[in-house]
């Protein structure tokens, strides 16, 4: 979580895709993934990350929970969000959201 939190901060998009799950449905979307990618990280101020949590589930799979601090156009675009990261092939990759689990801005 933390690698994928410097990777945005440092708009390392290649890295942020690479540790994307290959399921996952924001990576299906190809060209428009990386350009989303790209937006985001240069109009977001990247301010702090705080791990609240974290939980190992069956199948490879384990949860992160966390507070992101972050700025967009002067304003907070804080959020929380309980992820879901599976390990494929000895690497950990993020897969979403838990459902139910992602708070917006704080």
């Amino acid at each position: 979580m933390r690698s994928r939190f410097a990777a945005y901060a440092l708009g390392k998009v290649r890295y942020i895709v690479k540790t994307e799950h290959p399921d996952s449905v924001r990576r299906q979307r190809d060209g428009a993934f990386h350009k989303d990618l790209k937006l985001f990280c240069e109009l977001t101020d990247f301010v702090g990350l705080q791990i609240l949590g974290e939980s190992t589930l069956a199948d490879n799979r384990a949860t992160v929970t966390f507070h992101a601090m972050l700025v967009q156009r002067g304003k907070d675009a804080s959020f929380t969000e309980c992820s879901v990261f599976e390990r494929l092939n000895g690497r950990w990759l993020y897969r979403g959201p838990l459902e139910g689990k992602s708070w917006g801005q704080t």
